[in-house]
């Protein structure tokens, strides 16, 4: 079934034939983050906080002496693309960075007190975003889609 696309002006829009789109797993996982991702933007404000930031202050907070290589390999980045990343949150005082005590070319990481009361603020936050997301589902449904989606390839995550 076409779409209409929202024109300019608030004249009435040519409906927009999508194709084969909707039926493309990829193509509905691909609209379905753009609303998520527009939906956590709004919820987060002028916190200057994105998904992937906050999976970062999570993941420093759960993992006491996290080194910065472990946290590349766990969201997924290569060393070079998480540095800037961490003076990014050690320059907003949310993340410090300290020497590994067997190994001086390794810096572990932990949340500053600042992050650590950032990153109260931002899980309540996230439970009502979460809570948005998900309201059209019911707690089985949801289940199911955490676990169908977990199987999109898991040899990637």
């Amino acid at each position: 079934m076409p779409a209409a696309a929202a024109a300019p002006g608030g004249r009435a829009a040519r409906p927009i034939d999508r194709g084969t789109l909707p039926a493309l797993l990829g193509f509905q996982l691909r609209q379905a983050q753009i609303a998520v991702f527009r939906d956590f933007a709004e919820t987060m404000g002028a916190l200057d906080i994105t998904p992937g930031l906050y999976a970062v202050l999570v993941l420093i907070d759960c993992n006491e002496g996290l080194k910065q290589s472990e946290l590349a390999r766990a969201v997924q980045l290569d060393r070079s693309t998480i540095v800037p990343i961490i003076d990014s949150l050690e320059r907003r005082g949310l993340v410090r960075r300290r020497a590994v005590a067997h190994d001086r070319r390794s810096n572990a990481l932990e949340l500053t007190a600042a992050g650590a009361a950032l990153l109260k603020q931002l899980k309540r936050r996230v439970a009502a975003h979460e809570k948005r997301l998900a309201r059209d589902l019911d707690a089985a449904e949801r289940a199911t889609l955490t676990a169908l989606l977990q199987r999109v390839f898991p040899e990637h995550r």
